[in-house]
């Protein structure tokens, strides 16, 4: 596995040479666009708008559109912004991570210490793991700053790439129900409904059941069979029947 990040987490006057690694997968199947008909596979050309000709990589730079024309910004401009804090991933706070909304919550990844670096590494560690809190920070990767969140377990640091809050869509722009307190017997059946689902986590009883049902619908017309899913239909519950689906609820998880 290579690192996607190398540099070091600032911890007050202290710094820890570290890496940074992907901590999650994804298991998508792939699946390529094709010609409808004949299955022929579809390429994709990078081709200039004004005269129609293919551009080769070399050839692409990026630009901001300022009225009809582009100002063309190259690396030398990403590094001048990125240069102070590129190596470094600077803790300037702790908070409570239940403070902290998971609307927050982008990208995790694992935190590996650098040569030399095991006995500081795991005093960080074991500090933010008896702590219960969590280290605010930012660092610079791949040309933009990012807001992260520093969290340990026994085993490892690890960071969860965080939005910013400029970023988060507001809940003022839904078309949300009005305020209005629930009648008592419905929010007490659902309050006791909520107790009887409640267990502990245990991920690995999650799995990703779409991803198996295409794999089942890909082997059927490989084999020129046909696969019938299982099919629910959904309605929403009507006020008045909310009483009775919640008393049926609460039977099925008895």
């Amino acid at each position: 596995m290579r690192p996607v990040w190398t540099g070091g987490i600032r911890f007050g006057l202290v710094f820890i040479p570290v890496k940074l690694y992907t901590g999650a997968s994804t298991h998508n199947i792939d699946l390529d666009m094709v010609r409808k008909g004949d299955g022929c596979p579809i390429k994709y050309t990078r081709v200039c708008k004004n005269d129609g000709k293919e551009v080769p990589w070399n050839d692409i730079v990026k630009g901001y559109k300022e009225d009809d024309y582009y100002i063309i910004l190259d690396d030398a401009d990403f590094e001048k912004i990125s240069a102070e804090r590129s190596d470094s991933i600077d803790i300037t706070d702790f908070v409570k991570i239940d403070q902290i909304s998971p609307r927050y919550f982008e990208k995790p990844y694992l935190i590996e210490p650098g040569k030399g670096a095991a006995t500081t590494y795991n005093l960080l560690r074991e500090a933010i793991l008896k702590s219960k809190m969590g280290g605010l920070a930012k660092f610079a990767m791949r040309n933009r700053e990012h807001l992260a969140l520093l969290m340990a377990d026994e085993e490892v640091i690890f960071l969860i790439q965080m939005r910013f809050d400029a970023d988060l869509r507001l809940p003022k722009d839904l078309k949300l129900p009005a305020k209005k307190s629930p009648a008592k017997k419905e929010l007490d059946m659902a309050m006791q409904l909520i107790e009887q689902m409640k267990t502990d986590f245990e991920p690995k009883k999650y799995k990703d059941t779409y991803n198996q049902q295409l794999k089942k619908i890909i082997k059927a017309k490989a084999e020129h069979k046909e696969f019938k899913p299982a099919t629910t239909q959904h309605e929403p519950t009507a006020v008045k029947d909310l009483m009775s689906q919640l008393k049926e609820s609460l039977k099925l998880n008895n």
